[in-house]
């Protein structure tokens, strides 16, 4: 338990701060190195999953070609390296080369991307460790500490999944854009001075129940970018299986994107793996408040909206489980969940008043 009269150390406080705009300056390059590797990488394999749909229309999209022969005759296929059967299991289709650049020079800056994201990362978690050495506390007291938090573990998570050779690179653009964004909320709206705790909050289920909540949401937020572009990308597939043709904008886009399939199972399996760690989150947070204000559950707004979050992944879950309820229903579900705990964070803490308004704005 940190002692109440500890003093700020408002050198390592301003560390922090330098280091945590760093880290956006170093994102920023990452946000501009990912443009150029769709710019630059999208320009050849656009017309894979056309291919895998329709034939020979995939030679007017501009797909790399070879002669495939078989019963049906000859017909104008890029050969996928990655074949998934899509969630309604009518149709096989092909990952696009989102996760490999597209084109050498695509590649390349998407290489250097990821090094600045690292680099970033690197920079930003110091300037988390600095402010939490600079208290002797968790660096999560506040809703700046906490988003500050939040976004060093999205990327770290988005990271390790890359040290996994997992096929996240489609995320790169999404994730350094979204990071940019809370970074500049945090450092602009939310910005809180280094500063003790409330008493209430000197526990040492600070560092249980707090932290395993930024990771749930960090993780979620995967999968809910995840789920938003599997909706995309289901929406190009199907008007592609139809006979329609999307715009070039549009193809070139959704084919630098796994396929549908590929992504609502990674979301699935990324929702599904973390939703016992959030419902221990409830758990831990109800024997808090029991050992801090005597009851375990008092219908505080936070408790409320953290249960209508755990409800909406619970929903989703089992209807994903459920044969009528997958593809594009489930999808649906799951951003609702997601917009749940979005909700508890910033309109909960803000908007509302409750023993959970930490805020600090």
């Amino acid at each position: 338990m940190t002692p109440l009269a500890a003093e700020v150390n408002e050198n390592l406080a301003q560390i922090s701060n330098y280091l945590v705009y760093s880290s956006m300056a170093v994102y920023t390059l990452a946000f501009l190195a990912h443009i150029a590797e769709w710019i630059f990488g999208s320009r050849s394999k656009v017309g894979r999953t056309a291919a895998a749909l329709t034939g020979t229309k995939a030679a007017a999209a501009g797909a790399p070609a070879v002669q495939v022969r078989g019963k049906g005759g000859t017909a104008v296929l890029d050969k996928p390296k990655v074949v998934t059967r899509s969630t309604n299991g009518t149709r096989d289709v092909p990952d696009g080369p989102g996760a490999a650049g597209g084109t050498v020079n695509g590649d390349l800056y998407g290489r250097i991307a990821i090094s600045l994201t690292t680099l970033a990362f690197v920079i930003e978690a110091a300037g988390v460790v600095s402010r939490a050495t600079s208290v002797q506390r968790a660096p999560w007291g506040n809703m700046y500490e906490f988003s500050l938090t939040f976004s060093t573990v999205a990327v770290g998570a988005y990271l390790i999944l890359l040290a996994l050779k997992k096929n996240v690179r489609w995320m790169g653009l999404i994730l350094v854009t979204t990071v940019l964004l809370d970074l500049g909320i945090a450092t602009t709206w939310l910005y809180t001075a280094s500063d003790q705790l409330v008493p209430a909050l000197h526990s040492y289920w600070l560092w249980i129940h707090v932290s395993t909540a930024i990771i749930c949401g960090a993780v979620f937020y995967i999968g809910a970018s995840g789920t938003l572009l599997y909706l995309f990308r289901d929406s190009y597939e199907t008007k592609l299986a139809s006979g329609g043709t999307p715009g070039r904008f549009a193809t070139s886009v959704m084919e630098r994107l796994p396929s549908a399939a590929t992504l609502d199972k990674f979301s699935y399996r990324i929702n599904a793996a973390f939703f016992p760690l959030w419902t221990f989150t409830i758990v831990a947070g109800a024997i808090w408040a029991g050992d801090a204000w005597g009851r375990y559950w008092g219908w505080d707004p936070k408790e409320v909206w953290s249960f209508v979050t755990w409800v909406a992944y619970a929903t989703y879950l089992h209807a994903r489980a459920t044969a009528g309820w997958k593809g594009r229903k489930a999808a649906y579900l799951a951003l609702f969940a997601f917009a749940c705990w979005i909700w508890n964070y910033y309109g909960v803490n803000i908007l509302l008043n409750g023993k959970h308004s930490y805020a600090g704005v």
